[in-house]
């Protein structure tokens, strides 16, 4: 866990930065239970498909997103978010630069 942050009030979007042609992450909380981590996407950069074995929840807090889940697109935009079932085949693209919150919980 970032210690920087406990107990402080802070942006999100503010708490990391994009780059050039580039995917960049920053885990936030790490627990036996479920990670929080933030991305920032630039245009056009992506996941590419793939399953996980939980639940994972998507807040988009800057920018536009194409999310693709069980072959369904979904268009996610600032203040929107998604929730990704557990082992449903997901990937996701840039529309434009975004950033987002992925929370994802542990248990079944």
């Amino acid at each position: 866990m970032s210690n920087e942050l406990l107990g402080k009030t802070f942006k999100v979007e503010n708490l990391i930065d994009y780059q050039e042609n580039a995917v960049v992450s920053r885990e936030i909380i790490r627990k036996e239970t479920g990670t929080v981590t933030i991305f920032a996407f630039d245009k056009g950069e992506g996941l590419s498909e793939h399953t996980a074995p939980f639940d994972a929840m998507v807040q988009v807090v800057d920018g536009k997103a194409e999310i693709i889940i069980s072959n369904n697109i979904n268009i996610v935009e600032k203040g929107e978010m998604i929730i990704m079932p557990a082992n449903d085949p997901h990937a996701l693209k840039a529309i434009e630069r975004f950033k987002m919150v992925l929370t994802m919980i542990r248990s079944n």
